[in-house]
């Protein structure tokens, strides 16, 4: 999930006709991580249609927003008017994805996010907009199902970052724990800050069984840290933000070791769950040199919602919208189906256990044991 994992593939369509789709999200900031391997997913995607040496070819080309809407919006803007994009994939966080839809319904751009989870992005009512993944009321349920049943705990203490993404998982896993019987306390983090002493001192006075994060993993790391550091030894879980060697490397492996992060996404380069998932894997390891990691999957699901499009005929942006609607193949993560509301047809919950640098899968938070 490093920055050297983007190489392979390119922006390339070849010769012939051809039409352009996006892709939005953090390309170079301190997030990048859980945003180059949806790229990726998507580029192997294009690359294999593309291979197929069909009538019209796709160009997938990138758009750097560094996650923040101030600056996806501009990008957006000359997506559309000087780049022609007849839709995009992402953007890949909550934050960017309410600023950036209004653009795209002006425009009439479909896009399909692999990544943005917040909950209140499928209620808004818009026509163009779409994600694969499942949104912060199925994660955070799922996460605090897991919470009281595999790990007992009584006690819940839960932080976020305040974002559009953090704060509303946070408070469905807090409902969620609640409504099982726990007893919790809530305290946010300044996520461009580096020392939460402040919230650190809360958690030791409540002396909780668990503890949950909703943030990023890059924030998510230091507060790890400064936990363990400050005598802290509760279960630390965190969300698909936090779905990063990052984690381990900003906590220190031997701090992060144990940690359960939960994931609307699904990794299995094993192959645990389905045949495709293993070649998938193998397909993005030969491309990338790099395991399949957060998000990747959903990236190609993403891509082949639009490589189905226009595989259909499909060339013009209120067409392929038009065949989003009714779209409906197996895919690596799920069954590529979309809901009027743009929410997928079929999502689960998955934990990932840290172990060092490595996030093996667990199982599905419903069923899974620690």
């Amino acid at each position: 999930m490093t920055l050297s994992a983007c190489g392979g593939g390119g922006d390339d369509s070849g010769s012939g006709d051809g039409v352009v789709i996006g892709f939005m999200g953090d390309l170079t900031g301190e997030n990048s991580g859980i945003v180059i391997p949806p790229k990726n997913g998507a580029q192997l995607a294009i690359d294999e249609y593309n291979a197929t040496n069909p009538k019209v070819k796709i160009t997938l080309k990138t758009y750097d927003s560094q996650g923040k809407g101030e600056q996806a919006v501009p990008l957006a803007k000359n997506a559309i008017t000087k780049d022609d994009i007849v839709g995009l994939i992402g953007p890949a966080f909550s934050g960017e994805s309410q600023q950036v839809a209004p653009v795209l319904e002006e425009g009439k751009i479909p896009s399909v996010s692999p990544s943005a989870t917040n909950t209140a992005l499928g209620k808004n009512g818009w026509k163009y907009w779409h994600r694969i993944v499942g949104n912060d009321e199925v994660q955070g349920a799922g996460v605090g199902e897991f919470i009281t049943r595999a790990l007992e705990a009584k006690k819940v203490f839960v932080i976020h970052d305040n974002s559009e993404y953090g704060k509303p998982l946070g408070e469905k896993v807090e409902a969620t724990v609640k409504s099982k019987g726990a007893t919790t306390q809530v305290d946010a983090i300044d996520p461009e800050g580096s020392d939460f002493a402040a919230t650190v001192n809360k958690v030791k006075a409540f002396a909780p069984d668990a503890i949950f994060y909703g943030g990023y993993y890059a924030e998510g790391g230091k507060l790890l840290k400064q936990l363990r550091e400050g005598g802290v030894t509760a279960r630390f879980l965190s969300g698909d933000g936090s779905l990063d060697k990052g984690l381990a490397e900003g906590a220190g492996e031997q701090n992060a070791n144990g940690s359960i992060i939960a994931c609307p996404c699904l990794i299995d380069p094993e192959g645990k769950t389905s045949p495709a998932s293993k070649t998938f894997a193998d397909k993005y390891r030969a491309k990338f040199n790099a395991p399949p990691a957060i998000y990747s999957a959903e990236g190609y699901d993403a891509a082949t919602a639009f490589i189905e499009a226009v595989k259909a005929g499909n060339t013009t942006a209120e067409d392929i919208n038009a065949f989003l609607s009714k779209v409906d193949v197996p895919g690596v993560s799920k069954q590529v189906k979309f809901l009027p509301t743009g929410e997928p047809a079929a999502s689960d919950v998955y934990v990932y256990e840290v172990k060092g640098a490595t996030l093996p899968l667990i199982g599905k938070a419903a069923e899974a044991d620690v």
